[in-house]
Formats: structure tokens, sequence, C-alpha cells
């Protein structure tokens, strides 16, 4: 049996990176290590945007 606490809520990278740049952390506090797929989840998270997107191209007024 899992002896979680109901405090403590799950692991979720995407979450804890969101939860990162909302407390004003750095991104390169990442806990994950390089290359993986949690690390990648959690710069998700962090950046607000799925990392397979491409970013969004500018605005032209023309």
């Amino acid at each position: 049996m899992s002896q979680t606490s109901l405090h403590d809520p799950p692991a979720d990278p995407i979450a804890e990176g969101a939860r990162a740049r909302a407390q004003g952390r750095p991104k390169d506090a990442c806990p994950y290590p390089a290359d993986s797929p949690a690390r990648r989840a959690w710069i998700e998270g962090y950046d607000g945007a799925p990392a397979d997107r491409a970013p969004d191209l500018p605005v032209t007024n023309g």
C-alpha cells in the first residue's frame, strides 16, 4: 500500500513546472535529468506551451 499524504499532490512534472514559474523560480531549477521525458514535461509546464508546438508567429500589420 502506498504511503502518500493527502496533502501531497501526485507527482506531475507539468504542474510542478507551472508551479515553479508561479513561485518565481528560475527555469534552471528543474530537478529532472537532461533529455528525460520528465524534464521536457516540466519545461512544458514552466513555459505554458507543449514542447512539440511551434512558437506563434508575430502579428504583422500589413
